[in-house]
């Protein structure tokens, strides 16, 4: 199974240990990612606000450099990006003025029809659940997990398309199948206000406390996510939530590719699983998982 990879500005760099994981799985999986050539930032966030034709463009050069070498697919772990480059796709089919602005822009025609997947999606949906358990050689027993999608990954419905934008399952279906304890809530697709990082602090902190709180009470090892920024929000702020509550919090943020590649047999220094903040090796170390 082949898959074009487009891995996004962040894998390249706070999220080292979401690519290194990602890499190392799909390979277990037997899917060969053939990174996406020349490409670029997708357009999220500031371009996304400031002017709706760059972001587009973006977007739109990416897609073009995919056209002329596809892979099979186009696999994006980050939720923000597999947005931008669907939602792309999807604005310019729509509206034809604007297709012609944008291909005037990255001088080049957009064909358009790519088949976009998130990295989530693809890895339940299209690899499957029986090839996920085929893989494990070490459960992933009485560790205590609760998921979280983030409010991109799952959102828009008729972006993203392959989850209940409210109550999602495919994560919690995935650890399930690594022998998991999966814990409930009703947080799975709350805002973590990573993009208010910068501009309302004290809020973000608020966003982040609720969730790291209700994950702590329900019992939870660590928390396991899909996003880069949700991965670096929680991570870096649970100090700032001891601060604003008086808790001490050493929760860890884990990338769902890594718990994946632990229960594969992969080591948790190729998975990137020493890189952050919350250390989850001495957790997994007492759980005999490493």
């Amino acid at each position: 199974m082949k898959a074009t990879y487009y891995p996004g500005c962040s894998l390249e760099g706070t999220a080292r240990p979401y690519d290194l994981s990602t890499r190392q799985v799909c390979s277990a999986l037997g899917v060969d990612l053939q990174e996406a050539p020349d490409w670029s930032c997708c357009g999220s966030s500031p371009a996304l606000k400031m002017n709706r034709v760059l972001s587009v463009a973006l977007s739109a050069h990416n897609i073009a450099q995919i056209e002329r070498r596809q892979v099979g697919d186009v696999v994006v772990p980050c939720p923000f990006c597999f947005r931008r480059l669907a939602s792309a796709q999807q604005e310019m089919k729509a509206d034809p003025q604007l297709k012609q602005r944008v291909e005037t822009a990255i001088e080049t025609t957009v064909q358009g029809e790519l088949s976009v997947h998130s990295l989530l999606g693809y890895i339940r949906n299209e690899v499957g659940l029986a090839t996920i358990r085929e893989n494990v050689k070490k459960p992933l027993k009485g560790l205590r997990l609760i998921p979280y999608y983030g409010c991109y990954q799952v959102r828009p419905p008729k972006v993203t398309r392959f989850d209940d934008p409210e109550n999602p399952s495919s994560l919690d279906e995935i650890l399930d199948a690594l022998g998991a304890v999966v814990l409930d809530w009703d947080f799975k697709a709350e805002c973590c206000g990573a993009a208010l990082a910068l501009a309302k602090t004290e809020k973000v902190t608020e966003l982040c406390g609720r969730l790291i709180r209700e994950a702590a009470y329900r019992g939870a090892d660590a928390l396991v996510v899909v996003c880069p920024l949700c991965q670096a929000n929680l991570d870096m702020r649970q100090d700032d939530v001891r601060a604003h509550h008086g808790t001490k919090y050493s929760l860890p943020i884990l990338y769902f590719t890594e718990l994946m590649g632990l229960s594969f047999g992969i080591s948790p220094s190729a998975l990137g699983m020493d890189h952050h903040i919350h250390d989850p090796l001495i957790l997994l170390k007492n759980k005999g998982l490493t």
